[in-house]
């Protein structure tokens, strides 16, 4: 299950994840748009990002301890969430269109949506904790899918990629 406590690594995770979310809800790409966003898609995004939100908050197996085999998962988790801040510096310092929103990053398809996903998912690895593992799928089944969706439409609609 985990052990209670605060999680500075999960802090420190949201604080990445959540800041340049904020500046994009200001310089959004021209063009964006939300109108068909699957119902069923955003109910898994919004309870996988409550559930994660608080699972990583209030379990402090995520929290740095002796270095062994493990710390590999972590390793590798916080190795994603950088490249998910380089991803948004990517983006702040272009253009704020749809391909750089939606573009790879690094070969990495939906940067935006794939690199936090996978970060939590490891870090929920790295923790041993089942519900931010699962909580995570959740999120990412919604998250990842609405990604998706919005590039099929972007591209049917042929708006500027």
């Amino acid at each position: 299950m985990g052990k209670f406590g605060f999680s500075y690594v999960g802090l420190i995770y949201l604080l990445i994840l959540f800041i340049p979310n904020l500046f994009w809800a200001k310089h959004k790409p021209a063009g964006y748009t939300f109108k068909n966003e699957s119902r069923l898609l955003l109910l898994f995004e919004r309870v996988g990002q409550v559930c994660v939100t608080c699972f990583v908050l209030i379990f402090s197996d995520f929290n740095i301890t002796a270095f062994s085999l493990n710390t590999l998962w972590l390793i590798v988790s916080f190795a994603l969430m950088l490249l998910y801040a380089l991803f948004w510096v990517r983006y702040f310092r272009g253009p704020h269109t749809l391909k750089d929103f939606y573009g790879q990053f690094c070969g990495i398809p939906l940067p935006g949506a794939t690199l936090p996903v996978a970060a939590f998912l490891l870090l929920g690895i790295y923790g041993n904790v089942f519900l931010l593992i699962v909580s995570t799928v959740i999120l990412g089944i919604g998250h990842i899918g609405i990604h998706i969706q919005h590039l099929k439409d972007m591209r049917r609609d042929g708006a500027p990629e």
